[in-house]
């Protein structure tokens, strides 16, 4: 199957609400112009330098997702034109992110990523570290940022059972926090692996990539 072929298949099992943020990374601008060509907009990076190379040379229509772990010197080279960052898991972060998205007079939309694996290896805040942050008066001093959901991923495991506790807990905290910041509307949740289960659950943001563009290029 063509690459538009395994997008056009994915799509037709995805409702109406849940966006596809198909995840380029490592992949040559081949791949990714033949998904845009199909009609797809939203691609998933995990390197800002990366992201930043493709988004100087491929379609400006395109909307560019910063899925992976930020480190806070990368920012600056993203601001100009990231659509949602995903994985934001600190205040000083958050912070970072303000001060670059003010100096190009943009609000950049943010995920908060918040810990649900039983890993050691994923990053994220607990319910307990987001309902600190929300009611810290320096979130609230955060003009050029605009919380839009929750990001998590669950444990890499074969017991599904555990992936959709995980996502189940993940979707309660969503419920829940939709009180304090009543603009949240993204729950990303769900990848090749496990996305049906997180739509199940209330995810309405996958990030697919193999199942996509096949296995990644790491060399």
């Amino acid at each position: 199957m063509s690459i538009a072929e395994k997008l056009s298949s994915i799509k037709k099992e995805l409702t109406e609400n849940v966006t596809l943020v198909a995840v380029s990374k490592t992949k040559p601008f081949s791949d990714i112009l033949e998904a845009y060509n199909s009609g797809h907009r939203v691609f998933g990076e995990n390197k800002v330098q990366e992201m930043t190379q493709k988004w100087e040379e491929m379609p400006k229509d395109i909307e560019w997702h910063m899925i992976g772990h930020v480190q806070r010197n990368k920012v600056k080279y993203m601001a100009e034109y990231v659509a949602l960052i995903h994985g934001v898991d600190s205040l000083k972060l958050l912070k970072e992110i303000n001060k670059q998205a003010k100096k190009h007079e943009r609000v950049i939309p943010c995920l908060l990523q918040v810990h649900i694996a039983e890993e050691d290896t994923k990053f994220g805040f607990d319910a307990d570290e987001i309902k600190e942050l929300i009611s810290n008066p320096e979130f609230e001093k955060l003009e050029n940022v605009r919380i839009k959901g929750l990001m998590g991923m669950a444990t890499f495991t074969d017991n599904m059972d555990q992936v959709r506790r995980e996502f189940q807990s993940l979707n309660k905290l969503f419920q829940d926090l939709k009180n304090s910041l009543t603009h949240i509307s993204i729950l990303s949740m769900g990848m090749s692996g496990d996305y049906k289960i997180a739509i199940e659950e209330g995810s309405n943001m996958v990030r697919i990539g193999s199942s996509i563009f096949g296995s990644r290029n790491y060399n």
